[in-house]
C-alpha cells in the first residue's frame, strides 16, 4: 500500500497553508503522486518520460475548483492553479513556467497574470505567504532550474515591430449595443505569423485620464520622475506609457496607504490592498483613489514606481498571411461604460478604436499559438465555434484554406446578440457558404427571440451531425470568453458525446480530454 506523505488532520493550519505544506513535503521527500510502489524489476529498463498532468489547467474551471485539483501537489502546481490558465503570454511566461519562476524565487512579481487580475495576484500572495510562514526549507533543497526571466513583458523571440495604423471600421450596424471594430494595420510585411497566432499591441493610456490625474496631484506634466527601473522621464510620459493606471495594483494601494496623513483613509486603503470586500471604491482606477483619499499623496517618483507596468494586450489575428497583402487585421470590441459619473474606457480597445489616426505607428509583436493551428492534413474537416470577437481566428482559417485550395469540409457555428446588427463579416461568411468553402454555417443570435439562444444550443440541435464529423476525424476549435462561452460549450460537447456515443458523462469528459491530448480539440479563450 502506498502511503502519501501529508500533514495530520489535526495540524493547526488553514486550508491554503495545509495545501502548501503538503506539496512541500511531497517535494522534499521526492514522493511521486503518479507512481505506484512496486518491487524493483530484475533488469531495469529506461522508461519513456511522460508529460506532467495538470488537470486544473482549464480556464473554464473556477479558482476554487482549480485549487482543489492541485491540493497536495508541489508548490509550483498550486501556484499554477491560481492563475487564469489561458497561457496567453501576457505575463511573459506560460502558466506553468510563471508558477515555477515564482516558486523558485526567480520571479518576485505576483501581478503579471493579466486575465487573472487581482483575484490571481491576491491568491498568489496568500499562497506564498502561507509557505513563507511555515518553517523554512532546508538549505540542501535546491531551487528549481529556471531560464532567464523574460524582459520587456513579452517572450524572447517576440520582437517588437512597427506597423502603420490604417483604419478601425465599425462592424456593428445601427441598433447594436456593441462597438466592434475591424482594425487594419499596414506595412506588416516584416511581421511573420501563422494562422492561429495573436498580435501583442503596445497601447497607451487615455490622455484625458492622465491629464485628470496630474491635475488632481497639482503637478506639472513635464515634472521629471524616476521610474522603478531607475530611468527618468516626464510625469505625463510615465502615466501615459509606463504605468497601469486603469487597474491599480495592490502594491500601489499600499504606497498610497503608507503616505495617507488621515489615519482613517490609510486604514481603508490598507484593507483595499488586502482584498477585503467592500473596502473602498469598487473597480477603482488611480484617479478614483486620488479623489477618494485626498490625504494620500506620495512623492511623484514613488507614485509612478508603484503601479504595475503597462503591459501589451493580445488580440487574435483576423487575417491570413496567405491573403497576399502587407496587412494584419484584428477584431476588437471597444470597452466603454460609466462608473461614478465618469466615463471609463478599455486601455487598448479604445486606443485602437478611438485614439489612433491614419498612418500612426504602433509597436506590435507576434505571440505564437502552436496549439491553435489548422490540421496538418489539408483535407481534415474542422468545426469552428465562436461568439463575438471569437470569430477572428476562424476568418483566418477560412482565408487560409481558400488560399491553399483545399476541398476539406468547414463548419462554423457563430453567435452574437442580433442578426440585424451584430452578424460580423456577414457578407463574407455568406459568400463562403454559397461557394462551398463553408460546408455549414450555423448562427445563434441570442436577443432575436424571447428565449435566448447561444452557440451551444445550435450544437445540441446538430448533435448527430457533430458526432459524425468527429467520427470522421474532424478537429474542434473554440474561441471566445473562458468563463461563459467555454464552460457552456464544453458542457454541451460532453452531453453530445455521451448521448451520441452511448457512454456515461465521465467517459464523455474523458473522450473530450483525449481529443485535446490528441491535438483535435483546440481552444483560444480569454
Amino acid at each position: 500500500m502506498t502511503i502519501v506523505p501529508r500533514l495530520p488532520d489535526n495540524a493547526p493550519f488553514s486550508l491554503a497553508q495545509r495545501a502548501w505544506l503538503d506539496g512541500f513535503i511531497v517535494g522534499l521527500t521526492g514522493w511521486d503522486e503518479a507512481a505506484e510502489v512496486a518491487p524493483a524489476p530484475p533488469a531495469p529498463a529506461i522508461a519513456p518520460v511522460e508529460e506532467e498532468d495538470f488537470p486544473w489547467h482549464d480556464p473554464a474551471l473556477s479558482l476554487d475548483e482549480r485549487l482543489a485539483l492541485a491540493a497536495g501537489r508541489r508548490p509550483e502546481h498550486l501556484l499554477m492553479a491560481a492563475m487564469a490558465q489561458l497561457d496567453c503570454g501576457q505575463c511573459g511566461y506560460l502558466c506553468h513556467s510563471y508558477a515555477k519562476a515564482i516558486a523558485s524565487g526567480a520571479e518576485p512579481d505576483l501581478a503579471r497574470c493579466v486575465p487573472g487580475g487581482k483575484t490571481t495576484s491576491r491568491k498568489l500572495k496568500e499562497l506564498t505567504a502561507a509557505v513563507a510562514g511555515s518553517k523554512p526549507a532546508p538549505a540542501s533543497v535546491a531551487p528549481l532550474a529556471m531560464p532567464t526571466p523574460p524582459m520587456d513583458d513579452h517572450k524572447p523571440g517576440e520582437i517588437l515591430q512597427p506597423v502603420r495604423f490604417c483604419s478601425a471600421h465599425r462592424l456593428n450596424r445601427p441598433g447594436s449595443e456593441k462597438d466592434t471594430r475591424h482594425i487594419v494595420f499596414g506595412g506588416a510585411e516584416v511581421v511573420a505569423y501563422e494562422a492561429g497566432d495573436s498580435l501583442g499591441v503596445v497601447a497607451r493610456n487615455a490622455p484625458e485620464l492622465v491629464a485628470a490625474i496630474i491635475e488632481r496631484l497639482g503637478a506639472k506634466p513635464d515634472t521629471t520622475v524616476r521610474l522603478a527601473d531607475g530611468g527618468e522621464c516626464g510625469l505625463a510620459e510615465a502615466l501615459l506609457d509606463r504605468c497601469e493606471i486603469r487597474r491599480v495594483s495592490d502594491q500601489a494601494i499600499v504606497v498610497l496607504a503608507s503616505r495617507a496623513h488621515d489615519r482613517s483613509q490609510s486604514v481603508i486603503l490598507q484593507a483595499m490592498a488586502e482584498g477585503y470586500p467592500g473596502a473602498g471604491p469598487e473597480d477603482a482606477d488611480l484617479l478614483d483613489l486620488l479623489e477618494a483619499f485626498p490625504s494620500a499623496r506620495p512623492p511623484l517618483s514613488e507614485l509612478v514606481s508603484a503601479p504595475d507596468p503597462l503591459r501589451p494586450r493580445l488580440y487574435s489575428i483576423a487575417s491570413s498571411p496567405k491573403a497576399g497583402k502587407d496587412e494584419i487585421h484584428l477584431v476588437v470590441e471597444a470597452v466603454r461604460y460609466q462608473k461614478r459619473a465618469r466615463p471609463r474606457h478599455g486601455v487598448a480597445s479604445t486606443y485602437l478604436s478611438d485614439r489612433l489616426g491614419p498612418d500612426e505607428t504602433v509597436s506590435v509583436f507576434v505571440h505564437r499559438a502552436p496549439g491553435f493551428r489548422l490540421p496538418a492534413g489539408v483535407d481534415t474537416p474542422i468545426v469552428m465555434i465562436g461568439a463575438g470577437t471569437g470569430l477572428a481566428p476562424f476568418r483566418v482559417f477560412l482565408q487560409e484554406r481558400r488560399a491553399l485550395g483545399t476541398r476539406a469540409r468547414n463548419w462554423l457555428v457563430f453567435g452574437n446578440q442580433r442578426r440585424s446588427s451584430d452578424f460580423l463579416f456577414q457578407a463574407e461568411l455568406e459568400d463562403y457558404h454559397r461557394d462551398g468553402l463553408l460546408t455549414r454555417l450555423d448562427t445563434a443570435f441570442s436577443r432575436d427571440q424571447a428565449d435566448k439562444v447561444y452557440v451551444q444550443h445550435r450544437l445540441l440541435e446538430q448533435a448527430a451531425t457533430l458526432w459524425a464529423w468527429l467520427a470522421e476525424g474532424a478537429h474542434l476549435y473554440l474561441c471566445g470568453d473562458a468563463q461563459r462561452l467555454a464552460r457552456d460549450v464544453e458542457a454541451g460537447l460532453v452531453y453530445i458525446i455521451a448521448r451520441e456515443g452511448g457512454m456515461p458523462s465521465d467517459a464523455a469528459k474523458a473522450h473530450l480530454a483525449a481529443l485535446a491530448r490528441d491535438g483535435r480539440y483546440h481552444k483560444d479563450v480569454y
